[in-house]
């Protein structure tokens, strides 16, 4: 039997750490890209944020359909993100 003994708490990680960064959100319906400016435990803040309509292959360096919402700022509800990282 394998069990865990000891567990480590890490300050700064996950959404966190990105604080300042251009983001994706990979989210239940859509995707979501821009600078993280915001976290709190519901939502999210993106400032210049796009959706992201087609990624195209990941391995581009630009997405293929990526447009503006045409706002300063927008929120993203944290229950809906499935996963993120920085952006390309």
């Amino acid at each position: 039997m394998k069990k865990l003994t000891k567990v480590e708490e890490v300050e700064n990680e996950g959404l966190i750490s990105l604080l300042g960064k251009d983001v994706i959100l990979l989210c239940v319906n859509y995707f979501y890209k821009g600078n993280l400016v915001g976290v709190n435990d519901d939502y999210v803040k993106l400032e210049n944020p796009h959706i992201v309509y087609d990624t195209g292959s990941w391995s581009n360096k630009e997405y293929d359909d990526c447009q503006s919402l045409c706002t300063k700022e927008f929120y993203v509800q944290k229950s809906s993100i499935e996963s993120f990282g920085k952006a390309k």
